[in-house]
């Protein structure tokens, strides 16, 4: 039984120390966030939006702009 619990305790050890490697993770998260924005980029430019959204901004930044006088 003892055999069993040192065994048990050096994996666990083992693998918080491994947890604590994070080596490059940067990377890869920035990489996964850059793709996920370009995916969102490409979405709004196939799915026509961009115009719709310039047209809404436009249309408030007039709204606003002529409320005045």
């Amino acid at each position: 039984m003892s055999r069993l619990l040192s065994n048990w305790t050096h994996r666990i050890a083992s693998r918080y120390r491994n947890r604590l490697d994070d080596r490059g993770a940067g990377f890869v998260e920035y990489a996964g966030l850059l793709l996920l924005v370009a995916a969102i980029v490409a979405t709004v430019i196939a799915a026509n939006i961009d115009n719709q959204i310039a047209d809404g901004i436009g249309g408030i930044v007039n709204d606003v702009l002529n409320a005045g006088g």
